[in-house]
């Protein structure tokens, strides 16, 4: 009797431990067909600041990352500039390459401060008052906290500070260019828009544990 019961409960286990291998031969089968390597994060959205009237031109290569210091890495977005920046000197197109970047963060990487009620350039401070305002237009619409919101995919936000027509306002939006979606597209030198290899029986490998 203690023979059979005992063949018995190695027949369970043995059975136990074949099911446990199957099954995490499945789960593996199923991280290798699915293996899918991480995008790499990069738009772009157009823009335009308007002090009294007058469209700042972002003069001066403080305003711009270099080219060279973009790398192919999934892990280079290591500092603020990187995450949200301009290049080669077009002052209208923000480069975004990271999570949950705002407004707010673009304009502290040019070394400017944005919020509801002041615009703070390198040089000046504009607050808001009896005689002038702040107005932010995003894709055509006013909208309020502008710092805060997240910049998505071919957006065009205006930042206008001044005694400003609803006419005005809106001469100044529709003369921010719509490109953001031609870079989007185009290959960036200063990015590894496209760069990436199409993922080997290794990669595949080491993703499975």
């Amino acid at each position: 009797m203690k023979a059979k019961l005992l063949t018995l409960t190695r027949s369970v286990w043995f059975v136990g431990g074949i099911g446990i291998i199957l099954g995490a031969l499945v789960i593996l089968s199923i991280r290798f067909i699915t293996y899918h390597p991480e995008e790499e994060i990069h738009y772009h959205a157009n823009f335009a600041v308007f002090v009294n009237g007058q469209r700042e031109q972002f003069k001066g290569m403080q305003f711009y990352e270099e080219t060279a210091a973009a790398t192919c890495s999934l892990e280079h977005v290591e500092s603020p500039m990187e995450r949200a920046h301009m290049h080669g000197d077009i002052n209208d197109v923000v480069h975004v390459e990271d999570h949950l970047v705002t407004w707010g963060n673009f304009f502290q990487n040019l070394g400017w401060g944005l919020g509801n009620d002041y615009l703070k350039t390198t040089d000046s401070i504009y607050i808001v008052d009896d005689q002038n305002k702040l107005t932010f237009m995003l894709n055509g619409k006013v909208v309020t906290d502008a710092a805060n919101l997240i910049i998505k995919d071919e957006d065009r936000l205006l930042v206008s500070y001044g005694n400003n027509s609803d006419s005005e306002l809106k001469k100044q939006s529709d003369s921010i260019l719509d490109t953001a979606h031609k870079y989007d597209i185009e290959s960036d030198p200063a990015s590894c828009s496209g760069s990436h290899k199409p993922s080997t029986n290794s990669d595949k490998l080491k993703h499975l544990f």
